[in-house]
């Protein structure tokens, strides 16, 4: 697909438009916490924490299945400008998660320092979220042009780690839910879509690749006979 150049003030605004959208769920969520306080309307439901860390931890998911679907749409559209905000979506993820678990900690654990540790082992949920919130900080930090140079092939092997990332995430949010699980469900079909494709797309090189090497060799032999 062949494209108009995207000129840099028009870069600007599209990362920017990007950030609202990213922001604007965060924003919605304190409208809503302020609403509950000064109001008290009960906007955020019956149970206003249990509210804030499902939407935090929601749209941790959302934003980090599609951060990994953008790779994907490149490869179907041949558009390669979106790549440039893979990273950010991916950061948006991780932030939105640190959200989510900084909630666990100061409102329904209230700081008791001494209980998170034995939260994280004894309930699985927990120990699986924690483990996807891990993964994401170590990509994260290692996001950087810096880290790529210093990591060089291994910085590739350890960001596939995403997909980890992502099915923990799904299977945290599978547990949690008590009895309706179609919402997990769907995000569950959607990372193995997205997992799917990849290692489809990989499967597809690797035979490319041996039949291109397979090929001449082919030849020299027929060349022989």
């Amino acid at each position: 697909m062949v494209l108009a150049r995207v000129t840099p003030m028009q870069r600007v605004i599209m990362k920017t438009f990007v950030h609202v959208l990213c922001l604007l769920p965060l924003a919605w969520l304190f409208y809503l916490a302020w609403q509950e306080q000064t109001l008290g309307n009960g906007a955020l439901g019956a149970d206003p924490i249990a509210t804030i860390e499902h939407e935090l931890g929601i749209w941790a998911l959302r934003f980090l299945l599609i951060a990994l679907a953008v790779t994907p749409l490149k490869q179907l559209t041949g558009v390669s400008e979106i790549l440039r905000y893979r990273r950010l979506l991916g950061l948006y993820a991780f932030a939105y998660a640190s959200f989510h678990f900084a909630a666990f900690l100061f409102l329904d654990l209230k700081s008791y320092w001494s209980q998170i540790v034995e939260e994280i082992i004894k309930r699985p949920y927990i120990t699986v979220g924690f483990a996807a919130w891990v993964i994401l900080l170590l990509l994260a930090i290692t996001s950087t042009r810096g880290w790529q140079r210093r990591l060089a092939k291994r910085w590739t092997y350890l960001h596939r780690a995403v997909y980890a990332a992502a099915i923990l995430a799904v299977l945290h949010f599978w547990w949690l839910v008590k009895s309706d699980i179609r919402e997990p469900l769907l995000y569950a079909i959607i990372a193995a879509a997205l997992l799917g494709w990849r290692l489809w797309r990989r499967a597809r090189t690797n035979a490319v690749r041996k039949q291109s090497i397979r090929s001449p060799a082919e030849k020299s032999t027929h060349k022989l006979r």
